[in-house]
This record gives C-alpha cells, structure tokens and sequence, in this order.
C-alpha cells in the first residue's frame, strides 16, 4: 500500500470516527452540545491537518491499529501546553490598536 493509500485509509477511518461523534452530539441537549463544542472544533482540526499533511507510513499504520485514533489524537491534544492563549492576546490587542489607528487618523482628518 502506498504512503497516498495509507494516508487516505486513515482519514477516511477518522472521519467516519468524527461523523458518528457529531451525529451522537447532535442527539444531545443544546447544553450538552455546547460542553462538548471545543473538543468537536478541535477533532475538526485533526481532520484537516491530516487532510494537508500525510504522515509517514509508520505514523499511518500506527494509528490505523487504533480502534478510535482521533478520540486518541484528541486526548494527547487535550494533555498539551500551547500558545493558544497567547496568541488570542496578541491577536485581540493587533485588532484594538487597528481601531486605535483608524480611529486616530479619523480624528486628525477631522481637525482639517
């Protein structure tokens, strides 16, 4: 089987895997839906970094053996230290001083 073939397999596999969380999730109360929001957004992802990037045929074959290898994935993902927060400030403080700008250049216009 080739490393294509392999990667294929293997998303294929997960993605059969998130389509029956999402359709268990879907059969929950609003409540519940929104407890489990982050790790649906986040198994999303896995999906779609394994939709742009094969990994070794070693890596493939590896989780293939798993019975649920996104709900895996998705618990070391969870276990991990990010930046994730960090980057959220940073973005959220580029954005207000984008507005600070805006906001001053309308101003200096104004005094003309």
């Amino acid at each position: 089987m080739t490393n294509e073939e392999l990667n294929t397999r293997l998303y294929e596999k997960m993605f059969a895997e998130q389509e029956n969380y999402r359709s268990w999730l879907l059969s929950q109360t609003p409540k519940e839906i929104l407890n489990h929001a982050y790790e649906y957004v986040m198994r999303e992802d896995i999906l779609l970094c394994l939709e742009y990037g094969d990994l070794s045929d070693g890596q493939a074959k590896a989780l293939l053996k798993s019975p649920a290898p996104l709900a895996d994935v998705f618990k070391d993902w969870e276990k991990r230290e990010t930046e994730h927060m960090e980057d959220m400030r940073e973005t959220m403080e580029s954005r207000a001083n984008a507005i600070l700008r805006q906001d001053f250049i309308r101003s200096k216009r104004e005094e003309r």
